[in-house]
């Protein structure tokens, strides 16, 4: 069975390490599984005065997640946490209350930084607001990528032989938890 993973960047520059990041997913990516890039800066911030007459960003956010069988949330790590881009992002899928788009998506976090930790505090914060919109996400192996700045040629293809393994143990895993899940909920 073929499946459908949508995958989103915290990062909007343009260089971002967390965006190669994403794309070496897509790139790693099992055959059974399409890899789609969201991009997440259009998106307004989010105002429920918009509720009442939905942007156009927002609408084509719902319908992508509605029709994904898995997400990939990547972020990078400002002061401990993700990204206001990716928690904006989230915060839409989630509306308007009782009206949850993330319910029961099986999702797998990664996060990438230029220092050591590899956005090893922004991944544990962003776990607590996955387990609060009852997704579904996979526990091991956990993905953190340090000294990302080292991992990419200038193209921004990855050339690490390491954490291209490490990506496909993720996407093994990952595989399983969205067949388990049975695709789309």
């Amino acid at each position: 069975m073929n499946y459908n993973v949508i995958a989103f960047s915290g990062s909007l520059r343009k260089e971002s390490f967390t965006t190669r990041l994403v794309k070496a997913f897509a790139q790693l990516a099992p055959q059974h599984i399409t890899v789609s890039y969201i991009d997440i800066g259009q998106l307004p911030f989010i105002n429920e005065d918009l509720e009442a007459n939905l942007p156009q960003s927002v609408l084509d956010l719902y319908e992508t997640i509605e029709k994904a069988d898995g997400v990939i949330f990547a972020t990078p790590e400002y002061n401990r946490s993700y990204s206001p881009v990716l928690k904006n992002a989230i915060d839409w899928g989630s509306r308007p209350e009782g009206k949850n788009k993330w319910k029961k998506k099986p999702v797998a976090i990664v996060g990438c930084t230029p220092y050591s930790l590899g956005a090893f505090g922004a991944q544990n914060h962003l776990r607590q607001s996955i387990m609060y919109l009852d997704m579904v996400p996979l526990q091991q192996p956990e993905f953190y990528l340090g000294q990302a700045a080292e991992k990419f040629d200038a193209a921004g293809n990855l050339t690490d032989d390491a954490t291209k393994k490490k990506i496909q143990e993720l996407w093994e895993a990952f595989a399983s938890l969205i067949e388990m899940h049975g695709g789309k909920k």
